[in-house]
């Protein structure tokens, strides 16, 4: 019945699949437009479509992903306010009251939930972030590819060669990652707009074998046009492995990180007064990292185009922090003039998933409650950034977070409170077989998980462990994984 569908779904007209925004994905690489109607008796999935007279059903354990209304919400959260589970999970909502066994937070999708305080990790009344302007990704058109030879410098009827290397390179989405196993370098990931001058770009990387992936920020992607006509300027350009000389053709003024197994460099992308690419190392006092081969990492950078900070963070931890000036005359201070950002493997071969993309205002704030977490103690971060408080968080009473510290009682305004940390050991294990479970991703932020009881097309019933059964409201959420896997390496498919 799926192939039937599917031979369908390749005659289908245009007009058709904008109609019916949500998008299926099985096991086995096929898709499926139509409209996410629900679930009914024993996970099946119950799925319309404008050419089916009947809403028909499909066994969930067969399918990986559904995409809803093109990965945009009916209706987004309106707060970032949240708690961590041990569990990975993240639910969205207002913190109302924290006791010795549960914390209560009141939420836009599911009204009170009640959670096992031995299960939340982490109380962010206040996140790092400011207002949140992207998040996926769930849409591959919102996403374009550059490469440094445009098409009026490439005839693809006559160069054969540049046809077949750009087949070679290129980046597949699928889900919710954009994925590259290209053999040959030379394609870069883009999306032009969207950053602040206060920003936070966020992304988890995967990768296979080595490590070696170029990560822009503010890039406005300008690129002067030649002024002259000689044949050789007019020949394509071929890339190789690790040919940084092409950032500023690719990105224009901007920044570049590039990122290694074991060490991370700066680079200022930029043309000087004579239309000329320029690429200028930027010195730290530290630039190494410990990264596994084959492994993934949580990749965040934190710039400021007003102050010239830049900083990075891997795993939540700090790795290094540069500082560009604004009075220095030899690049005319922060050299990143846009709004965009973009991602370019750079060595062939080297397959790297990107996916968890978050970019958001930075509220300044130069460090996170994780790199303090310890056993035995809470952490307290205040949101002004530079106070932190250790103890036992006792409970909240009147919008007041109470713990008890070393040196007294303290009360804090819920309000007034970025983070809290609770401490190692007080922290249940997570053994629930993520194989019984359904994730859904919400919008802006947010991750919910739970075994799937029953649905109507807008809500979903769900049972998670400490938490019982509830109901889930679809308005805000934008995808729903059946397939999530503990090991990315299991989910590196050619057909994806």
């Amino acid at each position: 019945m799926i192939a039937r569908y599917t031979i369908f779904l390749l005659a289908a007209t245009a007009s058709l699949f904008a109609e019916e925004s949500d998008l299926m994905r099985f096991s086995n690489g096929d898709q499926f437009h139509g409209t996410f109607q629900g679930m009914g008796e024993n996970s099946k999935i119950n799925w319309k479509r404008a050419d089916m007279a009947e809403v028909v059903q499909f066994d969930s354990k067969k399918i990986r992903q559904i995409v809803l209304r093109k990965g945009r919400p009916l209706t987004p959260l309106s707060s970032q306010s949240h708690v961590a589970l041990v569990s990975g999970d993240r639910f969205p909502g207002t913190i109302t009251a924290v006791d010795g066994s549960h914390v209560t937070i009141e939420t836009e999708y599911a009204g009170s939930l009640r959670i096992p305080r031995d299960q939340v990790g982490m109380l962010a009344p206040n996140p790092l972030g400011g207002r949140i302007s992207y998040q996926g990704p769930y849409a591959k058109e919102e996403w374009e590819e550059l490469n440094i030879n445009t098409a009026e410098e490439i005839n693809l009827e006559t160069d054969e060669q540049a046809e077949e290397e750009a087949a070679l390179a290129s980046w597949n989405f699928a889900g919710a990652a954009w994925y590259w196993s290209g053999i040959k370098t030379g394609s870069a990931l883009v999306r032009k707009d969207g950053m602040p001058d206060r920003s936070i770009l966020r992304c988890q990387v995967s990768w296979k074998s080595r490590l070696s992936l170029a990560i822009a920020f503010h890039a406005d992607f300008a690129r002067p046009k030649a002024e002259n006509n000689d044949e050789d300027e007019q020949q394509p350009r071929r890339f190789h492995d690790g040919d940084t000389g092409v950032y500023p053709e690719l990105f224009g003024n901007s920044y570049v990180l590039h990122l290694y197994s074991n060490y991370v460099m700066l680079y200022r992308s930029f043309f000087n007064e004579d239309g000329n690419p320029v690429l200028e190392r930027v010195q730290s006092n530290n630039n190494s990292m410990r990264l596994a081969d084959s492994s993934t990492a949580l990749v965040e950078i934190r710039s400021n185009r007003h102050t010239g900070e830049i900083a990075l963070f891997v795993n939540d931890e700090f790795i290094v922090q540069w500082s560009e000036t604004n009075d220095e005359p030899k690049h005319a201070g922060f050299v990143g003039k846009g709004s965009g950002y973009g991602f370019l493997v750079q060595q062939g071969g080297s397959s790297t998933r990107i996916s968890d993309i978050i970019v958001a205002e930075w509220n300044g704030m130069p460090d996170a409650a994780r790199s303090l977490q310890v056993d035995e103690q809470d952490i307290v971060l205040l949101a002004n950034g530079t106070d932190r408080f250790s103890g036992k968080i006792s409970g909240l009473s009147n919008g007041r977070l109470e713990l008890g510290g070393k040196y007294g009682e303290f009360q804090f305004p819920i309000e007034d409170i970025a983070e809290v940390r609770f401490a190692r050991k007080s922290l249940a294990k997570s053994s629930e077989d993520p194989s019984q479970k359904i994730k859904v991703r919400l919008h802006p932020l947010g991750l919910v998980s739970g075994s799937p009881l029953a649905g109507k097309p807008g809500t979903l019933r769900l049972s998670t462990p400490g938490i019982g059964e509830w109901d889930l409201s679809l308005d805000a959420a934008v995808l729903l994984d059946f397939q999530s896997s503990t090991s990315f390496l299991d989910e590196w498919d050619p057909e994806y």
